[in-house]
């Protein structure tokens, strides 16, 4: 941060001759002197004057000690700085949020552990819930986003990345505010007949795998039409749109402004919680290792 000269200086000055800054600094006198000249020419003024009882300053090297004891000062603490910058960024833990997929339950459960003393931090970062993003925020988990909150049912989620189930959220049924079902408090199987069911399709959460086979068993006048990709608000514009219902979970009954979501009688859970890389950071391992033992897991 500050030259070899500049310290060799200070050291003169405090220490009284070239000989003594010699052995302070591990050097030769010669090499102090050497670096003195160095720096006179550079500032171009003298600043020590040679005398038989050691060195003296001139008046400009009176004013020059002062500003070099103040720069060195400054460097020292840029430094520190820096460094704690640095590592409160490492122990940063980033969570991701969206409008599907919102931190609130882990920053609230975060919040009432953090008495100020633990190893790591939270940040929030933003990201879309369109497929698209989706995808592109999966394949970085561990980079730019360390976790997410979310339903977390999928077998391919499952095989790719480790999961902390939070709780079991209900599945729902949404439907349009002008639909015939939306005053209803809550449904039954036989409230569904005839209708058009929005639902995820076939081959990743076995709960709503489940829950279409016992739709084309027991309910076969209830019509399913598949989702093919991850939820996000168009699925929730489409089941408005087009007057069909959807199944949904009760955590998203406030994501749509024209959208019901009533609980249903049939019982089905998916589970819920924490999303992260399989390759963890050090503060990573102590944020999950802290949310494990709060919930006894």
């Amino acid at each position: 941060m500050y030259s070899k000269e500049l310290t060799t200086f200070i050291s003169v000055v405090e220490q009284g001759s070239f000989l003594k800054a010699s052995k302070e600094l591990y050097i030769t006198a010669a090499s102090v002197m050497n670096r003195i000249n160095k720096l006179e020419a550079s500032v171009g003024v003298k600043l020590i004057e040679r005398t038989g009882q050691g060195t003296q300053l001139t008046a400009a090297g009176r004013s020059f000690y002062k500003d070099a004891k103040k720069i060195i000062k400054q460097s020292e603490q840029a430094i520190a700085r820096t460094r704690q910058i640095a590592k409160n960024e490492k122990q940063a833990i980033r969570i991701g949020t969206s409008i599907l997929r919102p931190c609130k339950m882990l920053v609230d459960l975060w919040s009432e552990l953090d008495d100020g003393t633990l190893p790591v931090t939270i940040r929030i970062v933003p990201f879309d819930d369109s497929p698209e993003s989706m995808e592109k925020m999966l394949e970085t988990l561990g980079k730019e986003i360390d976790c997410f909150v979310g339903p977390c049912d999928s077998l391919t989620w499952k095989e790719r990345y480790n999961i902390l189930v939070l709780k079991q959220g209900e599945c729902c049924i949404a439907v349009p505010r002008k639909h015939r079902l939306a005053k209803k408090d809550k449904l039954q199987w036989s409230d569904l007949d005839g209708e058009n069911l929005m639902l995820v399709k076939r081959g990743d959460s076995p709960v709503l795998d489940r829950l279409r086979d016992e739709i084309k068993t027991k309910h076969s006048n209830i019509r399913i039409l598949d989702i093919s990709h991850f939820y996000d608000t168009n699925v929730f514009n489409e089941c408005e749109q087009t007057g069909c219902i959807m199944e949904t979970l009760d955590i998203w009954k406030d994501v749509h402004p024209s959208i019901v979501t009533i609980p249903i009688e049939w019982g089905y859970k998916v589970p819920y919680g924490i999303v992260y890389a399989k390759q963890l950071s050090e503060p990573m391992q102590a944020f999950i290792d802290i949310i494990q033992n709060t919930l006894g897991k």
